[in-house]
């Protein structure tokens, strides 16, 4: 385990607090604040995760439950119909997003937005997101669309336009509590049920007919 070069920010103010209350002899408050640089710190942290599902498969980009199952069209995204994964994030969850395929990122798009409750239905469409859209090597479209919540305040995306990524390479984070859609093309088969846990980099979500 490592963990994102963002957590810095928010865990050397209240560590550096710990050591300075210390050294007063203020232990108990010393306490308070390196308990909380560390609980801090678990919210950037970075799992190893390794998975030897076929090209077809679609991993899961996000850690969380899942919300949601639906079809929508989302020209954002491309033409046509997508099955919709809606997985929430809790504050306990990883909140590192990783490829969920193999693919070039032909759309890198952030929009500004309000923070209302990451579990409304309609987050997806009011608060802060960014939305990363990677086409596979067979011309398929799927669309990774990070947003805020009551909590998050912040998307961060590590990927432009033009990149290539392997499945498993990380796209970007969500500081604190939020949520993240995926979005394949309606004639993959879905392997997962709403309620379901998911492992970023490592859960099966979908999977083509075929290896491609």
């Amino acid at each position: 385990m490592y963990f994102a070069k963002e957590a810095w920010t928010f865990v050397l103010p209240p560590a550096l607090g710990a050591l300075i209350l210390t050294a007063l002899d203020k232990v108990v408050g010393g306490a308070i604040l390196a308990g909380l640089a560390i609980l801090l710190l678990l919210f950037f942290r970075i799992p190893r995760r390794e998975s030897s599902a076929q090209s077809s498969v679609i991993l899961a980009p996000a850690n969380g439950r899942i919300l949601s199952l639906d079809a929508v069209e989302d020209p954002t995204v491309g033409g046509g119909t997508f099955h919709r994964i809606v997985t929430f994030l809790s504050v306990f969850d990883v909140h590192v997003q990783r490829a969920p395929t193999d693919g070039e990122v032909v759309v890198s798009r952030y929009s500004p937005g309000r923070g209302v409750a990451a579990f409304r239905s309609n987050a997806g469409k009011v608060n802060q997101q960014h939305l990363t859209v990677l086409q596979r090597e067979n011309g398929d479209l799927v669309g990774i669309r990070q947003i805020a919540g009551l909590v998050a305040r912040r998307v961060v995306s590590y990927r432009q336009s033009g990149d290539s990524v392997s499945r498993g390479d990380l796209l970007g984070l969500i500081k604190f509590g939020s949520r993240v859609d995926l979005l394949v093309p309606v004639s993959y088969h879905l392997e997962v049920r709403v309620g379901q846990r998911l492992r970023e980099g490592h859960t099966p979500v979908a999977r083509t007919g075929g290896a491609t």
